[in-house]
């Protein structure tokens, strides 16, 4: 198999549809290529949707189902497929990790093949993320820092560009260019990378995944590269609500705060976590006290100050902890 696309659903089922149709006329433009879904514990309702619309269109012949409960993230969800997949006869030689929230755009599943095929050394590929009227968003990152926490917190102008250079969110190229991470919502795998560190890591729920994997991967000599020649709409946060437009304001879960510390902790150790988690904590609050100073409106999810004091490694403790599922322990 030349190229496996895994497409996760989790509260998303039409979008998840539309997804499909947007790759209906791409498939033959990659030999090779199948797409399974999971439907990832939203429910037989959505399941028995899926596979309707999957028989009823005739995409059986590329498209196949696999449902699970109850919800297992995005992790679980793409490792109950990538699992069976990457142990068959014949595996697939890349697999494309596309959210259920994308819709591609053409030509973008054959230009990341062809950047794949051409660069052997790249381990790990994504496309440029753009709103549904074609406006660009943030796509290529550097790893989250120190100083980048600090400015993450305290918004300041001037401070942010001091530091600009070791900001996470960089200008977005216009040619393919190595970066340290990708959003997991278009990212495109080399087999090799799997056989070399494994699949995603299960101790996460959602979030920070992707960022954990690319920095394994360039760890064991993989780059991740930019690419923007690949084209995918990504209506954010309709599964989780975390970064929906609608919910702007909605408190950030716990798991977010829980995979955040296993990242830090994890890759960096406790010193650095603690450097991490003491930069962003002391940079919103001065941003905090600014906003009371000076009025300004408060845009930010609900109790973030208090929640990042109560989720940091201060209180939480050091020790690196599997991010508990939401579904499992409410």
């Amino acid at each position: 198999m030349k190229l496996l696309i895994v497409v996760v659903n989790y509260r998303a089922t039409e979008l998840a549809i539309d997804c499909l149709q947007s790759l209906s006329d791409q498939i033959g433009t990659v030999p090779g290529t199948r797409v399974a879904v999971c439907e990832n514990g939203t429910g037989a309702d959505a399941a028995r949707r899926l596979a309707d619309v999957i028989e009823k269109e005739g995409w059986s012949h590329w498209a196949s189902l696999t449902a699970i409960y109850p919800n297992r993230g995005f992790t679980g969800g793409n490792n109950a497929v990538l699992r069976s997949a990457l142990d068959s006869p014949v595996p697939p030689q890349y697999v494309l990790l596309l959210n259920a929230d994308t819709i591609v755009r053409p030509n973008a599943i054959r230009a990341l093949v062809d950047f794949m095929d051409d660069r052997r050394d790249v381990g790990i590929a994504g496309s440029r993320l753009e709103g549904i009227e074609g406006t660009p968003r943030s796509t290529s990152f550097q790893f989250q820092n120190v100083l980048s926490e600090f400015d993450r917190g305290l918004r300041l102008g001037i401070v942010s560009r001091r530091l600009s250079r070791w900001l996470v969110t960089q200008p977005l190229p216009e040619t393919p260019c190595r970066t340290d991470w990708i959003s997991g919502a278009s990212m495109m795998i080399r087999r090799q990378v799997f056989q070399d560190i494994g699949l995603l890591d299960d101790g996460y729920f959602t979030y920070f995944d992707d960022i954990d994997f690319c920095f394994t991967a360039r760890r064991a000599g993989w780059p991740t590269w930019f690419v923007p020649a690949s084209h995918v709409v990504h209506l954010c946060g309709q599964s989780t609500g975390v970064a929906a437009p609608q919910t702007i304001h909605k408190r950030l879960p716990q798991y977010w705060f829980e995979a955040r510390r296993r990242y830090f902790l994890k890759n960096h150790g406790p010193i650095y976590a603690a450097m991490v988690d003491a930069a962003f904590i002391v940079g919103f609050s001065i941003w905090r006290l600014r906003c009371l100073i000076q009025r300004k409106p408060d845009n930010d999810p609900q109790h973030l100050l208090w929640d990042s004091i109560r989720e940091s490694v201060f209180v939480r403790g050091f020790k690196v902890r599997r991010v508990r599922n939401p579904a499992l322990d409410p």
